[in-house]
């Protein structure tokens, strides 16, 4: 059983990396812009949850083949996930209200 906890999950998270750049109409490769990467992580983070959920019932029905580890470990990458996200939502509803209450 590998426990590594994969890097590929916290760039989807952040938006960090090379597509998060990418402005729409750039010139070459493939354009992402902030909604896709930002849906991308909310997939991401849906599927982190249903798997640990689905974990949690294979152990609550007894499979041998699912161990209390593994099922701790998604629970976890579920909600450090799900707060990731949580604290994306909160800043950009408070970037919102700051550039709504400016004085033009």
């Amino acid at each position: 059983m590998d426990m590594r906890i994969s890097s590929v999950g916290s760039q989807a998270l952040t938006g960090i990396g090379p597509s998060a750049l990418k402005r729409p109409g750039a010139a070459g490769g493939v354009e992402t812009g902030f909604a896709d990467n930002f849906k991308a992580a909310l997939k991401g983070v849906s599927a982190a949850q249903e798997d640990a959920s689905r974990l949690q019932t294979q152990v609550q029905l007894g499979n041998p083949k699912v161990s209390l580890e593994e099922t701790m470990l998604a629970m976890q990458k579920a909600q450090v996930g799900f707060q990731a996200t949580l604290h994306v939502r909160n800043r950009m509803v408070q970037a919102y209200s700051d550039i709504m209450n400016m004085s033009v």
